[in-house]
């Protein structure tokens, strides 16, 4: 407004006016980079807390937004350009949040996610409904104004929470589960809540003729309608239409970009162009879009991009500004009354409401309780909502900073709620193991198979085959590449969002279509029971085998698979093989969490196809006792199912008349205790495999007695050429003096003592080997499993 009055009034020499403008213009722009600068900042300053991003946003934007000489530097035509980003922004925040959104679960059965949603609504509307008329929070207090504000303090932030519980953990507990499912029902019942009551309410009425009202509401009303008509019946022809043209794999065509982002900006503006909020259109026109398909998701992952990255620090400066300190009445207890009775309408209607929902579900008193503070985390739009009311002169500045503060002190909390959760969890959540050993029969088999290339090909088909066990539950299979991110296939990657991203080179792309043709020809044939996915874990080898483990935590992995880092030559020996892959499957045996298993092709990948109705292929399962033997007599109880398969059992005992075994015996440090813990599992691993499968003479049983690890090894040579896979676990057992010294003279270690001898290149040309490990528990949560129980 100075440089108005400057200009206006009496002019300044000219070299003083350039000046002048020069210094206002640079301002202007110092402002926004010190946004972007302090707002990126302080997030990574209190990443150590785990603090939500929204919170240090709020945090600079006041502070940057009160500083005089910046709030000087600003004329009404640049305050009305950050107006419109902050409304532009707003509404692809608000596109975005509705195509995540199902609306089709409102007319469902409600669920326990939904009734704790309700159940944290209700009693802070009432709450809301009943204090904030008579605390006079308004400039001409009206019964919208009290629904909005009402409404919005019910709400929840489903972006801030979805967040939150991912990055700390938690997401696959139960708690974790209803906190992400809750704060998606409450945020979307509360701004459909919104949406409708601006129908009757809207902020652009400003005529008193109640005709005039009603007619501008029924118009309204029937636009809005018809937005949803045409967006719900129409959106999935056309999206499904443009998915279809850009299959998965290949970059989506130019043109069908345009088309799709001109489709849903035409299906967002119905609405506004007889006067509807062009926010609250965005998220109607979201929440009926598909969200599911190439476009919805590259839409979402574009603009979920660009939000933190350009839109947050403009957004939250623009708050600053608005939320002016020097017109807050920092003197008067009023104001401090009507602020703490805000905090208490958030807080303790959420908590109060979620506390009698938990009873009568069956909750324990104190997570409800956290639940309810969870769900009281707000986010960016009560944020917009608030400043909205100063800008439409329907809240003091006073009452929209306190709202503002309010919703930071909602935010502020959570990650101490989070680890208080965590912290009782590892006291009494009971551990979950993630191994085959302790999988339900009754479910399905989730294997992530990895591949290096087209040579692979027969041997995964062959596995597959012998895997997939019952068609129910049957198995499903991600069928992985590993792509070795070279210089060359970075140049031709092509970022399609926040997390996609398409391979353009010819050789990667001709590969993968090969592979996918060709085991997809094989499910569509054979592949009764079998369900079968797509992955690539493009990376560096140094960030591969995290890639890899990352997969399979998020898609709940039993069983990863990888190839043999040397590969076989035309006479059945063995290549130098690959350093790098050798490298990734080391580092994943480490860090899976999950059981890893990794085969040494020596012929599988030649074996003709494996008849269903004869039992041609011969197998054998090894057996000396731990926890990684276990683990592989596990997965050869899959493997008996087939019936084209002939498995046999080879169990290695002590001969105890030895007297050899009796010396060595006596100088081997043991730790009894611990040997009899792990012979009485083996026993009981054994026993219930005899049962289901020996016992009825489908699997073949043999007993091998020797004295010491000598006559080991020469009896896993004399096994050489009479089966065409050997099943054997990598380790895990306590120091057993049949194995004892074996591991001094092996050449690859990551395949333990066994399997090394049963694949060194002194071995059978024919005869292929799966080495398995079995998972041990050490998550993420030091101590506990991630998807522990304690509601």
């Amino acid at each position: 407004m100075d440089s108005v009055h400057a200009v206006n009034g009496s002019a300044p020499a000219c070299p003083d006016f350039i000046s002048y403008t020069v210094k206002n213009a640079a301002g202007k722009v110092i402002s926004i980079v010190l946004a972007f600068v302090f707002s990126n900042l302080s997030h990574q300053l209190l990443k150590p807390l785990s603090q939500p991003r929204i919170a240090s946003d709020i945090a600079v934007g006041l502070v940057l937004g009160n500083i005089g000489l910046i709030r000087h530097a600003f004329d009404e035509q640049f305050i009305d350009i950050l107006n419109s980003i902050a409304e532009f922004g707003m509404i692809c925040y608000m596109f975005v949040l509705g195509m995540e959104m199902d609306p089709y679960v409102i007319f469902k059965a409600p669920s326990r996610s939904a009734m704790v949603a309700y159940a944290g609504m209700v009693p802070t509307i009432i709450l809301a409904c009943s204090m904030t008329l008579l605390l006079h929070y308004y400039q001409h207090p009206t019964i919208g104004f009290t629904f909005s504000l009402s409404t919005t303090l019910s709400g929840s932030s489903s972006h801030i929470l979805t967040r939150l519980i991912t990055s700390l953990k938690i997401g696959k507990s139960d708690i974790g589960k209803l906190v992400i499912a809750a704060g998606m029902h409450s945020d979307m019942i509360s701004v459909l809540l919104v949406s409708v009551g601006y129908l009757g309410f809207p902020t652009a009425v400003t005529v008193n003729d109640f005709a005039a009202n009603i007619r501008m509401t029924l118009t309204m009303a029937a636009a809005l309608l018809l937005q949803v008509i045409f967006t719900a019946t129409v959106s999935p022809i056309f999206m499904n239409w443009v998915n279809n043209e850009n299959p998965e794999g290949k970059p989506m065509k130019g043109s069908h970009l345009v088309l799709s982002v001109a489709y849903m900006a035409f299906v967002c503006s119905g609405a506004p162009i007889y006067g509807y909020s062009p926010i609250l259109s965005a998220f109607v026109a979201g929440v009926f879009l598909p969200s599911e398909g190439r476009v919805s998701k590259w839409a979402v992952g574009k603009i979920n991009y660009l939000l933190p990255t350009i839109f947050y620090p403009v957004f939250f400066f623009w708050m600053g500004f608005h939320a002016d300190f020097s017109k807050f009445e920092a003197s008067h207890w009023e104001t401090w009354g009507r602020f703490l009775v805000l905090v208490f309408i958030t807080i303790f209607g959420k908590v109060i409401g979620t506390v009698i929902c938990g009873v009568m579900l069956g909750f324990h008193q104190r997570e409800s309780a956290e639940l309810g503070l969870l769900l009281a985390a707000k986010g960016h739009f009560h944020v917009f909502l608030a400043v909205i009311g100063i800008l439409l002169n329907i809240t003091s500045t006073t009452t929209s900073i306190s709202i503002i503060i309010v919703i930071f002190l909602s935010v502020l909390p959570t990650p101490l709620v989070v680890s208080q959760i965590i912290k009782r969890a590892r006291k009494r959540a009971p551990t979950q193991r993630v191994a085959l050993e302790w999988l339900d029969p009754s479910n399905e088999l989730r294997i992530l198979l990895c591949i290096q290339g087209v040579h692979n090909v027969l041997s995964t088909i062959n596995l597959m085959e012998i895997s997939q066990g019952a068609s129910d539950p049957g198995i499903l299979v991600y069928l992985t590449d590993m792509v070795e991110l070279t210089d060359q296939i970075a140049s031709t990657l092509v970022q399609e969002g926040m997390d996609t991203v398409t391979v353009m080179d010819k050789d990667v792309t001709e590969m993968r279509d090969q592979i996918s043709t060709a085991v997809q020809a094989y499910v569509e044939e054979n592949g009764n029971g079998i369900t079968l996915r797509r992955m690539l874990a493009l990376s560096t080898f140094n960030g591969m085998a995290k890639d890899i483990c990352n997969l399979a935590e998020d898609l709940m992995i039993s069983l990863v698979i990888l190839p043999f880092h040397k590969n076989r030559h035309a006479n059945g020996t063995l290549d130098g093989g690959n350093p790098g892959f050798r490298y990734v499957n080391r580092k994943v045996l480490r860090n899976a969490p999950c059981s890893v298993g990794i085969l040494v092709d020596r012929g599988y990948g030649l074996v003709e196809k494996i008849s269903k109705s004869v039992s041609s292929f011969q197998v054998a399962v090894i057996f000396f006792g731990g926890k990684d033997d276990r683990e592989a007599l596990a997965y050869a109880g899959r493997v008996a199912r087939h019936p084209g398969v002939k498995l046999t059992v080879i169990r290695f005992l002590l001969d105890s008349d030895s007297v050899t075994a009796s010396r060595r015996a006596g100088n081997c440090r043991i730790n009894a205790a611990e040997q009899e813990e792990e012979m009485k599992l083996d026993d009981e691993s054994f026993a219930q495999f005899y049962e289901r499968h020996i016992a009825g003479g489908h699997v073949s049983y043999s007993e091998k007695h020797v004295a010491n690890s000598a006559e080991t090894y020469t009896t896993l040579r004399s096994l050489e050429g009479q089966y065409g896979l050997i099943i054997v676990g990598r380790g895990g057992r306590v120091d057993s003096i049949l194995t004892i010294g074996m591991n001094d003279w092996q050449q690859c270690p990551e395949l333990g003592p066994i399997g090394d001898v049963l694949s060194g290149s002194d071995s059978s040309h024919t005869t292929s080997v799966l080495i398995i490990q079995q998972h041990s528990l050490k998550g993420e949560l030091d101590g506990v499993d991630d998807e522990f129980s304690i509601m």
